[in-house]
């Protein structure tokens, strides 16, 4: 009996130890965003899922001199004049089956207005997560990285 336990014990710790980056291959958490510009880290978005449906929603503001009490005044939807903070800036996204990828929704850039098609790849083990924007073929890839 204890050559067996001496046996499964390495092959069990494995085991627990690889459940961790298994259940972070998915968008679904906190993530930094990040500026392109200056690499400065700017928000803090919680991405939730409901009915295998996510949403991504402006949790924090991490930007040094950020007004928490501003507002979407260049919003053209239903976030018009709504408070950049609390607010939902990724709707309708969906797995893509066979795949680590979820598209089918829309991303919100708060500070122009615009609204983007995205697709959100979670990379380096679950890391980081690779979002992406775009109108037809033409678009920007940025990086998050996984709030700890």
């Amino acid at each position: 009996m204890n050559t067996t336990l001496r046996t499964l014990m390495p092959a069990a710790l494995a085991a627990l130890l690889a459940l961790p980056a298994w259940a972070q291959m998915t968008p679904v958490g906190r993530w930094h965003t990040i500026d392109d510009q200056t690499k400065e880290v700017k928000s803090e978005v919680v991405i939730t899922e409901h009915d295998g449906v996510l949403t991504g929603r402006i949790d924090k503001l991490l930007r040094k001199g950020a007004d928490p009490n501003r507002r979407c005044t260049e919003c053209t939807d239903d976030r018009k004049d709504q408070p950049i903070l609390g607010m939902d800036i990724i709707r309708g996204v969906r797995k893509v089956p066979g795949k680590d990828v979820w598209e089918g929704g829309s991303i919100l850039d708060p500070e122009t207005g615009k609204t983007y098609n995205v697709r959100l790849t979670p990379v380096d083990g679950g890391a980081k997560l690779e979002v992406r924007g775009s109108i037809l073929f033409i678009g920007r890839t940025q990086t998050w990285v996984r709030a700890q």
